[in-house]
């Protein structure tokens, strides 16, 4: 699993791999957040390895939550996605899956009442 980034101005929601189903760095990473000026409130969702971080975006700045997270060894930049990346995975993949299932669908109908109608749905 990736890292992910998705920031609205004041929300800041992060996926970090480690803290997913690791309760006791989830809580160090809520305990280094809370401290921050500007930082309203921090919100762990350990199951997902998720954090929404609620921050006043005219005290602080999302980039220094991230560089927070990187100085501490929580947050690998190189490793992140950010919605836009996600989003083209998602429809890559989705489109990969849609495509295979049309190429079924059209061999299927060329053979069609033939010995290799079978054969078409097992591809």
């Amino acid at each position: 699993m990736n890292y992910y980034v998705h920031n609205v101005p004041g929300r800041l929601r992060v996926k970090m791999p480690m803290i997913k189903k690791d309760l006791e760095r989830g809580e160090q990473v809520e305990s280094l957040l809370e401290n921050l000026q500007g930082v309203d409130s921090v919100v762990l969702n350990g199951v997902t390895g998720s954090v929404v971080i609620h921050y006043d975006p005219d005290r602080i700045k999302a980039s220094e939550i991230l560089d927070r997270l990187k100085d501490h060894g929580y947050f690998d930049e190189s490793q992140a996605m950010t919605s836009d990346d996600y989003v083209k995975s998602a429809f890559s993949t989705a489109g990969g899956a849609v495509g295979r299932a049309l190429f079924g669908w059209a061999v299927g109908k060329v053979f069609e009442g033939s010995s290799l109608a079978f054969l078409t749905v097992l591809i």
